[in-house]
């Protein structure tokens, strides 16, 4: 990743593993089917960061992608306190137990069913921005990637969200993790972002990049959507 940085012609990477602190049995299951255990190897994951730190020409953050929910605030807070990361960055992946970017969870729900599902989606967005745990929100409308939940977000649900940015310490990120793929958008979508950026909000860049030629396709896409927005990423750090 930190070579794919480098050929992206990066001068920082931050490596922000998912993470989920939840002690429902669910979540549990998920995450160690999932490999999203870094509150029990962020130790070992900070310690190889800095073994590569004086190896490439690159500032190197030790992040992490929190999962969000409401319920789980105080074990975040305490997690987040004890771990000292440089940064955090959150994401809300469910709703209730279900997973938003998971078919599955919604095949048998109604339409009605299915926008409740979206409603709750952006509640948590603002309980995030409100929680001023958090430097970044990542892909503030995840549920656009999923066709079942895809087009029930309203200009309310956008603006509810860029009101909470607003007033709150942590940014939005602009995500590519989907432009260059099926979905072929970047998040926040851009009605989503108008409303985010004219309540001044600054965005911050995420390439949402799990592979190291993912950084590099995706730096070129995010630059050129920066300059056509003629916007400049916040420095979060």
């Amino acid at each position: 990743m930190l070579r794919g940085a480098e050929a992206a012609g990066l001068d920082a990477v931050g490596f922000a593993d998912h993470c989920n602190v939840a002690d429902r049995e669910s979540m549990r299951l998920e995450k160690c089917q999932l490999g999203f255990t870094l509150d029990e190897t962020y130790e070992r994951r900070r310690a190889a960061i800095e073994s590569f730190r004086d190896s490439f020409d690159l500032t190197v953050y030790d992040a992490v992608e929190m999962d969000y929910d409401p319920r789980d605030e105080a074990r975040i807070e305490a997690f987040l306190d004890e771990a000292d990361f440089d940064y955090a960055v959150a994401s809300v992946h469910h709703v209730g137990d279900r997973n938003v970017q998971s078919k599955g969870p919604f095949r048998d729900l109604s339409e009605a069913e299915r926008r409740v599902v979206v409603d709750d989606y952006f509640d948590a967005l603002v309980a995030l921005a409100e929680s001023e745990l958090f430097e970044v929100m990542a892909h503030p409308d995840l549920v656009e990637r999923n066709p079942l939940l895809r087009g029930f977000a309203t200009d309310d649900h956008y603006e509810r969200v860029a009101i909470a940015l607003a007033g709150s310490r942590t940014v939005p990120e602009l995500n590519a993790g989907r432009v260059l793929d099926d979905y072929g958008e970047f998040h926040p979508a851009p009605a989503f972002l108008e409303a985010i950026l004219d309540h001044d909000v600054s965005v911050t860049v995420g390439s949402d990049s799990h592979r190291p030629e993912e950084v590099e396709k995706r730096v070129p896409v995010l630059k050129e959507r920066f300059a056509e927005l003629d916007v400049e990423p916040v420095r979060i750090v």
